[in-house]
């Protein structure tokens, strides 16, 4: 198991990455390839991030739980 600092360190560089590669991604096929588009990704990525962060604390947990199930 994991250090319960080296988790949380995890869920913020995870939960970073997916906040902008998803709200980019779906931004961009909203808008197209526009300043609109960047604007609105940068927007979108500020409000994201913090709620994937939280997300990411309860739902990373259930997750682990499930794989072991699974795995095991």
């Amino acid at each position: 198991m994991q250090k319960k600092q080296t988790l949380i360190v995890a869920q913020i560089f995870i939960s970073l990455m997916m906040a902008f590669l998803m709200t980019g991604i779906f931004s961009f096929f909203e808008l197209g390839m526009t300043q609109k588009w960047l604007y609105t990704w940068m927007n979108s990525f500020i409000v994201a991030w913090p709620i994937a962060f939280v997300l990411s604390i309860f739902v990373g947990n259930l997750g682990f739980k499930l794989a072991n199930k699974v795995t095991s």
